[in-house]
């Protein structure tokens, strides 16, 4: 099968939707498929392929996380994928190559899929002024409603997609593919003892402290401010617990000010933005990952975090039940004091039993494989090809192996 992937965002960038389609990229590949990936490139003046990479010229929006954004229009773009000939299109992205990929798949006369990655109405303020934000989301949804009726499939990392488009009126059925990850790249094997070992004695994180841990991206969705305030409410007079918040953003400086303002900077270690091959080094000084955002669908961090073996602690989100089960890889808490009981429960594991909660938590990863979410998402472009062929009485149907 020959698949085109539109992204606003791709490599070098480092997020969660990266992450996700780099991973995606290398399962389908594995499995002999050929893909495409078609970004927007503010570092380019002409759209031009180059392993397997259509670049197209874009400009940095500011206000989305300093994305690059491309015009949806580009007859050479267009041109390029018609000599690409894809069995299938597969968005990524609302904006710019979002609807670079519907309009091209229309004209093409080709099926496309849509995945949805983002809960926008957690990000509005972005974009928005306060007063404002209930008419943006009225539009956002009606948009993103759009895409998402037009096309021949709806995927999402969670269940959690369902309800969003539920919440917005738009009957769309979604198809759960859950994120994956790189199983190999967090094997204990890959650890640099020198990272290791720096971060300890930089941030004089002795053998005799509890490390815990939060990775990702800082800004208002990911509800760090929470998570400092319930360490403020139950752990600050524990010397022997420190948290590390691993990663950069807008929300850095106030939540460094945050912890000042709470008699917590003492524990709280902010190290900013990582290189994501140097994460394991990091992670395996840490005993657990904590986390209260409710605004992510299927956390790429925290499954990475459990690829490496660390049991997870996560406030309690209905729409992503079962991310996180007690005692198979994690803990759920509902407020303060839970979590710190939950951190208890952990520490005071003897060797023997955290290692084999260790063991449980990788093995909860399995299914989450590139591999196997790779073999999941081909069904979904199966029959998504099957179902735009008979929506549109095709005869000649398209190859799909």
């Amino acid at each position: 099968m020959r698949i085109a992937i539109f992204t606003e965002t791709y490599l070098p960038d480092i997020n969660g939707v990266v992450t996700h389609i780099e991973s995606l990229k290398k399962g389908l590949e594995a499995l002999g498929h050929t893909v495409l990936i078609c970004k927007s490139d503010a570092s380019c003046k002409k759209n031009y392929v180059e392993n397997n990479i259509l670049h197209c010229p874009a400009v940095r929006s500011k206000k989305l996380y300093n994305y690059s954004l491309a015009s949806p229009v580009s007859l050479k773009r267009r041109q390029m994928l018609k000599q690409f000939k894809p069995d299938i299109i597969h968005i990524h992205t609302e904006f710019g190559m979002g609807l670079s990929g519907v309009f091209i798949a229309k004209h093409l006369k080709t099926p496309y899929v849509y995945t949805l990655h983002t809960m926008y109405d957690d990000y509005i303020y972005y974009v928005a002024h306060k007063p404002f934000v209930p008419v943006i989301r009225k539009a956002s949804h009606a948009y993103f409603g759009a895409i998402a009726r037009h096309a021949s499939a709806v995927c999402g990392p969670s269940p959690k997609v369902q309800a969003y488009f539920d919440s917005c009126g738009i009957k769309t059925a979604v198809n759960v593919i859950p994120n994956p990850v790189d199983l190999s790249h967090f094997d204990e094997k890959n650890i640099n003892p020198d990272i290791a070992e720096n971060f300890k004695r930089k941030y004089s994180i002795s053998d005799t402290d509890t490390l815990c841990c939060f990775c990702g991206r800082l800004g208002k969705e990911k509800s760090v401010d929470v998570l400092l305030k319930y360490w403020a409410l139950t752990a600050s007079s524990d010397t022997s617990l420190k948290l590390a918040v691993f990663g950069d953003g807008p929300e850095k400086e106030k939540l460094i000010e945050l912890s000042k303002a709470l008699g917590i900077d003492s524990q709280v270690i902010f190290t900013g933005k990582i290189p994501h091959e140097e994460l394991i080094s990091y992670l395996c000084c840490c005993k657990m990952y904590i986390t209260c955002s409710l605004s992510d669908t299927y956390s790429i961090s925290m499954l990475e975090a459990m690829s490496a073996g660390l049991p997870v602690l996560a406030l309690n989100d209905p729409y992503n039940e079962g991310q996180v089960k007690d005692g198979v890889n994690g803990y759920i808490f509902f407020n303060a004091d839970e979590m710190y009981r939950k951190i208890n429960l952990i520490r005071s594991m003897s060797h023997d039993d955290y290692l084999k909660f260790q063991k449980s938590i990788k093995e909860s990863c399995n299914g989450n494989s590139r591999i196997e979410t790779a073999k999941k998402l081909v069904s979904v472009y199966v029959s998504a090809i099957k179902s735009y062929n008979s929506k549109h009485n095709k005869h000649n149907k398209k190859r799909v192996d």
